[in-house]
């Protein structure tokens, strides 16, 4: 198995078990969140979604990338299958971006560090990615344990 094949594995175990996740939520908690400076739970979703976005674009340009803006930039919030079905296309272009990476590319091509952060491989970078939304997960996991909500087993 190439490196690209396990990246794209990882990626979608984590995006599998972060809509099981997601799915846990019910949609009246959307708007929680555990205090006035965090995120809700649907704005935490829509990050993950966004930052994905994000990540290939960076990727594309090797660094950051100072004129960004967001598809989802003014796009209101609604629920869980509709900021799914608006990332679709975004994420087939991002999985499609990483299977076409070869080994050598994974380790050779630099992507530029922002403020404090330093550069990355490739590979390095990706993986980075697929752990921010493993993270958010696991908020998400945390707070519905503070609201009493049951959590979904992803555990399988």
């Amino acid at each position: 198995m190439v490196s690209t094949e396990l990246l794209l594995i990882n990626f979608q175990e984590v995006r599998r078990r972060s809509i099981a996740i997601w799915q846990g939520v019910p949609e009246k908690w959307y708007a929680w969140k555990p205090d006035h400076e965090a995120e809700s739970f649907i704005e935490v979703i829509r990050h993950v979604l966004e930052c994905e976005r994000l990540f290939h674009s960076r990727i594309l340009n090797r660094g950051p990338v100072e004129d960004y803006i967001s598809p989802w930039t003014g796009r209101p919030y609604t629920n869980l299958a509709d900021e799914l079905a608006f990332a679709s296309p975004y994420r087939t272009e991002f999985l499609d971006m990483v299977q076409g990476f070869s080994d050598s590319e994974l380790e050779t091509i630099e992507i530029a560090g922002k403020g404090k952060t330093r550069n990355r491989k490739l590979g390095d970078y990706l993986l980075r990615a697929a752990y921010h939304e493993s993270v958010h997960g696991g908020q998400i996991l945390a707070n519905l344990r503070a609201c009493r909500i049951e959590r979904p087993y992803i555990w399988d």
